[in-house]
């Protein structure tokens, strides 16, 4: 019998009987080479304990910090390698069976290595000149991962197999299977099976379906080219490569096979959980890492348990966002988009750093514009397409075609998700205007809501603890504090008239932001219709020192120089002080330090820290709640008065700066104190009446109403002069308020 073989198309070439045969001989040589070697590295392992096995028994893989909010919800992470740490039981039978069939048959029979295997393996690399590669073990790719580099060469492979023969001498198959499944990469920064199930899926891996277990199977062997995120198409044919592995091994039946592989990949990513709140997130990060250290941090497994509301920060961050598109869309369309177009980048391939996150209903996000027709245009955000109409840019009283080019990264807003990636989105502008708030628990002091911008991937800045601004008229309330602690009445008087300070750098002649003068008027309503006027004259009988010296005692720290203009907030002070400073009035005079972190525990679950309140005695009671009562006026009856819809007991007081330059709102209910600037971070107007009342109070108003619907407000402590019989100020409800000015 003449046997052959292609050689090249059309040639047959004969193969000499002792060809073959020399070629059976050298299998077989090398298939005894290996049974040798396997015995030699058997009792070389069995007579010497290799070192790095041993720390295994007290190995624990690097973990992720979880942050958790009030409730004990995760509200944000920090780690290395996003990893969740889980226990073979956490592994559910689906998952462990698709793992062992696809990628170790013979796991819980076998001795750490598969001799049959790596002979094979080698014989076929030796052949074709290649390095050593495949019939890996689980326990050989675990003491690869632990222990050895990723190159592939013959020293490396035998050192793989040493380590997993002693690592079976050392642990259980359920130990060794943990430990596998606790450290393989799975793809997109996610470590482990238990932290790619709630990745992928958004469920814990006891959740996993035999479809999703098969997918999730499928990833050690390379999780970057089978990545159901990148190439759908890749990860169902491995994913069906492993059902039907599962069904050869009897692990499944023929309709569970066909029922599995008929599912399309349905993923579920994850939010990342550091977006809900990035900017207390980060303040979070930079506390623990002074006072922890960095690997501590990262790789320590920290449990931190903090003050934040996860549902007051949604509707923080949805408030914020949305009273900034209204500012936007009151000053009309002024934007020139940025085109990303180049030679590299196309329509095709652009990514925006948005995308990294899955978008919710209501989010605002970048979208790039694939085309603009006539009426309407189509624009891209992650893997959703949506179709922008003229109507959905009707505010701009412009054309889409006049406005949108293909390339452009337009700013909108989402107003729904469709399963089949389709979306709808209104069109929205980003002029540069930031915005800001911050929510403080009166009674505890703890942060419930933190915003510092209106976006953390553009600017990582905090508005909210970093930026000094000046605070307009909310700083009046230091200036009648300081009165009434010294004796003063809500219904003493003032004249409202031109007036003319002296001072050392010449005559100073302030005005009302209306330009009028009301003539004799109570405190009350001087405060409640932020009269200028007043605040300067009783600022100036007490000492512009007195009245600063007040604001520290409130807990401003910033440096302020004693110049009277300082009365009317021509001082730069951030929004965390002024708003932890007001919660002094409801507070009866006491100041509650502010807190991000009730209690911090190592991996063990042992307490390396535990925050409890730390109060501070500021004004005296009847001090407190005159002033509350007088804030209350300002809600009821002053610039503040939009606020007297919400039909909750509350005190507050809007601040304006020179040009507009700054809007503020801080107000408080008996339970909560919060407050909202918004402006641009370098100095410029936000243009012509945009004061607090208009710009900053909506905001205000839209988070509080959430934030104290179905709760019992209670009420604020009667004040000691309005207890005593002492009439309030009848301003008529239907006069404008005038917004106060300095």
């Amino acid at each position: 019998m003449k046997l052959i073989y292609e050689d090249l198309p059309g040639e047959e070439v004969e193969v000499a009987p002792r060809k073959l045969v020399g070629r059976v001989l050298f299998g077989l040589l090398v298939l005894l080479s290996a049974l040798i070697g396997a015995t030699a590295g058997l009792l070389l392992v069995y007579t010497t304990d290799l070192p790095q096995v041993e720390q295994l028994e007290h190995y624990r893989p690097s973990s992720i910090t979880e942050l958790y909010d009030d409730q004990g919800r995760i509200i944000g992470s920090f780690a290395l390698q996003r990893r969740v740490v889980a226990n073979y039981s956490d592994f559910p039978p689906v998952l462990r069976e698709a793992l062992i069939s696809i990628e170790d048959k013979d796991f819980y029979d076998h001795w750490g290595v598969n001799v049959w295997r790596i002979a094979g393996a080698a014989y076929r690399d030796i052949e074709s000149g290649g390095k050593v590669q495949g019939a890996s073990t689980l326990t050989m790719q675990l003491a690869r991962n632990l222990f050895l580099s990723p190159d592939r060469s013959f020293r490396r492979k035998i050192e793989e197999a040493l380590l997993a023969i002693q690592i079976e001498r050392r642990f259980t198959k359920e130990q060794i299977f943990t430990l596998y499944a606790n450290q393989i990469f799975l793809g997109h920064g996610a470590y482990g099976f238990e932290s790619a199930s709630e990745y992928y899926f958004s469920k814990s891996a006891k959740q996993l379906t035999l479809d999703e277990a098969a997918l999730l199977a499928g990833l050690p062997k390379a999780p970057g080219l089978y990545s159901p995120i990148n190439h759908p198409d890749r990860a169902i044919k491995r994913r069906n490569l492993v059902i039907n592995a599962m069904l050869e091994d009897g692990k499944i039946t023929h309709q569970q096979a066909n029922d599995a592989r008929s599912q399309p990949i349905q993923l579920k990513l994850q939010h990342d959980l550091n977006s809900l709140a990035p900017y207390f997130v980060e303040e979070i990060r930079r506390y623990l890492e002074n006072k922890y250290g960095t690997d501590q941090v990262h790789e320590g497994g920290l449990r931190v348990y903090t003050s934040l509301d996860m549902d007051l920060q949604r509707f923080a961050n949805h408030a914020v966002l949305d009273g900034l598109a209204a500012y936007e869309r009151r000053h009309g369309w002024k934007n020139s988009l940025n085109n990303v177009l180049t030679p590299k980048v196309t329509l095709a391939n652009y990514q925006h750093p948005d995308w990294d996150d899955e978008p919710e209903v209501e989010g605002y996000v970048h979208a790039l514009v694939l085309g603009v027709g006539p009426g309407a245009a189509t624009v891209r955000f992650g893997r959703y397409i949506a179709s922008l109409s003229q109507a959905d840019a009707a505010w701009t009283k412009r054309k889409l075609p006049d406005i949108l080019t293909p390339g452009d990264i337009a700013y909108v807003k989402i107003v729904s998700l469709g399963s089949d990636g389709k979306a709808r989105v209104s069109l929205e502008q980003d002029s540069g205007a930031q915005g800001a708030l911050l929510a403080i628990d009166n009674a505890t002091g703890a942060i419930k809501a933190m915003v510092g911008g209106r976006d953390f991937e553009e600017s990582k800045f905090n508005r909210a603890t970093q930026a000094l601004r000046q605070v307009g008229s909310s700083f009046k309330p230091y200036v009648y504090t300081a009165a009434i602690d010294q004796g003063a009445k809500p219904d003493d008087t003032v004249l409202d008239a031109p007036v003319t300070f002296e001072t050392a750098s010449g005559p100073y002649i302030p005005h009302n932001y209306d330009e009028k003068f009301e003539g004799t008027i109570t405190l009350r309503r001087a405060l409640a219709q932020s009269r200028n006027i007043p605040a300067l004259k009783i600022a100036d009988g007490l000492g512009i020192k007195t009245v600063i010296d007040y604001a520290h005692r409130f807990g401003i720290t910033s440096n302020m120089p004693p110049y009277l203009p300082v009365a009317l907030g021509a001082a730069e002070v951030t929004l965390f002080e002024q708003t932890s400073a007001f919660s002094v009035f409801p507070n009866d005079g006491v100041r509650v330090m502010p807190r991000y972190i009730t209690k911090v525990t190592d991996y063990e679950g042992r307490v390396l820290e535990e925050d409890f309140p730390e109060v501070k005695d500021v004004i005296s009671v009847r001090t407190a709640r005159i002033m509350t009562s007088m804030l209350q006026e300002v809600v009821q009856h002053g610039t503040g008065i939009a606020a007297a819809s919400m039909k909750y007991p509350l005190g507050g007081k809007t601040g304006t700066t020179n040009d507009f330059t700054d809007a503020w709102f801080i107000g408080f209910s008996p339970a909560m104190t919060t407050g909202v600037w918004i402006g641009y971070d370098e100095k410029k107007t936000l243009g012509a009446k945009e004061s607090g009342a208009r710009a900053a109070l909506p905001i205000w108003m839209d988070f509080m109403k959430v934030a104290l619907a179905g709760k019992d407000s209670g009420d604020f402590a009667p004040a000691p002069a309005l207890a005593s019989g002492v009439a309030k100020v009848d301003t008529p409800d239907a006069a404008p308020a005038a917004e106060e000015f300095h």
